[in-house]
């Protein structure tokens, strides 16, 4: 049987589900809709906006403007459901065996759904020290909103004293997390009839041959480290995820783009392969190319990511996490999140949230209602311990 925290846990999840912040879309209706949740119970919200004011983060406090309170983080956006095969709506809650499926119900609106669910009790708790609420757009795409919103905290907030950042980890602590750092490159060639092969250059052909080389530097990490053994896998990785070129098959390609990403662990420059890669086009693959046209370029621009979080064993986000957990085992995960940016501006930070990253960007996306109660558990023991 449910009970009445987790049954409210629920029914905010429901309404949060329902509205589509896929990161291509503005996600200001989810944000009106939380100021207004936040303002019936008296509670202040202030909004960082993106540049073009489609998209906006959200900060608020709690409880006496003091410094030593504590961030909960999570972001607001969720990634599409394109090409997917769902077997119910993506944006309604559906429950089945115990599961509550939809899209973000695990990555990651129910943190928000479980704290947004609580706001009778926690307007009316007897706080001794804040709760501040960091909740940021286009995480999903390079963790584009949170390093404003962490400028904007750092420079009107009380120096909080621990960020929790809610991103779902069967609610076990972890302590580090990967960096990630996109990259795009646009290969140039020189168009010609594919059966004069000696006049033109393929950017296909090109960019295929840069893929090889990126796939050499994963194996040399792979093989040579550095190494984790917190994290799996345990080194860093390269991997090219994303390409687009050409015009037809009797056409040598003009141009071709790739994306790929590096996910550095902590202490790994993920700059350093980069800075190899480009030394490689520069010195190897493009002499040779412009040999047939002098036109032909290789850019390799680096784009939104977040930096590693590393293990501060003794942090106060580590004591606090554990003391409401129980939890005393160091972890790592390989995915990238906020909480890396909260760290490098000077912020003790861990993870810890309701349901599975292992369900996360899947089709039939969904967290078990047992998850839902014990981040409610958890939220609930937090209040409690700061209204001591």
């Amino acid at each position: 049987m449910t009970d009445a925290r987790t049954a409210a846990s629920i029914a905010m999840l429901e309404k949060l589900v329902a509205f589509d912040t896929v990161s291509r879309n503005s996600n200001l209706a989810f944000i009106d809709y939380v100021r207004g949740l936040l303002g019936a119970h008296g509670i202040e919200s202030r909004l960082v906006y993106n540049d073009d004011r489609s998209k906006a983060n959200l900060l608020a406090t709690i409880g006496p403007m003091i410094a030593g309170g504590v961030v909960l983080s999570g972001h607001t956006d969720v990634v599409p459901i394109d090409d997917q095969k769902w077997s119910s709506d993506p944006f309604k809650v559906v429950e089945r065996d115990g599961r509550l499926y939809g899209r973000g119900t695990a990555d990651m609106k129910c943190f928000l759904a479980i704290i947004l669910g609580a706001l009778d009790t926690l307007a009316k708790a007897p706080l001794k020290t804040p709760i501040h609420l960091a909740f940021s757009y286009d995480e999903e795409v390079g963790c584009l909103g949170a390093p404003s919103l962490i400028k904007f905290l750092n420079e009107n907030l009380p120096g909080p004293r621990a960020v929790i950042v809610g991103e779902p980890t069967d609610m076990k602590v972890v302590s580090a997390h990967k960096g990630i750092t996109g990259v795009r490159t646009v290969v140039t060639g020189h168009e010609s009839h594919s059966s004069q092969t000696h006049r033109g250059v393929s950017a296909v052909m090109v960019a295929a041959e840069l893929i090889q080389f990126l796939q050499g530097l994963s194996a040399e990490a792979a093989a040579k480290g550095p190494f984790d053994a917190l994290f799996e896998p345990n080194h860093t990785t390269l991997t090219v995820n994303h390409i687009a070129g050409g015009t037809a098959i009797n056409i040598m390609a003009g141009q071709c783009t790739f994306q790929w990403d590096v996910r550095a662990l902590p202490g790994d420059d993920p700059d350093a392969y980069i800075a190899r890669f480009r030394r490689h086009c520069d010195e190897v693959v493009l002499p040779r190319i412009r040999k047939i046209a002098p036109s032909c370029a290789i850019e390799t621009i680096p784009r939104a990511g977040t930096p590693a979080l590393k293990v501060e064993r003794e942090s106060p986000a580590e004591e606090l996490a554990r003391r409401l957990t129980g939890d005393n085992v160091t972890r790592a995960v390989a995915f990238a999140a906020e909480a890396g940016q909260f760290q490098r501006e000077g912020l003790a930070t861990v993870i810890c949230g309701p349901g599975s990253i292992s369900q996360a960007h899947q089709p039939d996306e969904f967290i078990t209602k047992e998850q839902v109660a014990l981040g409610t558990r958890f939220f609930h023991d937090l209040v409690t311990h700061l209204a001591r």
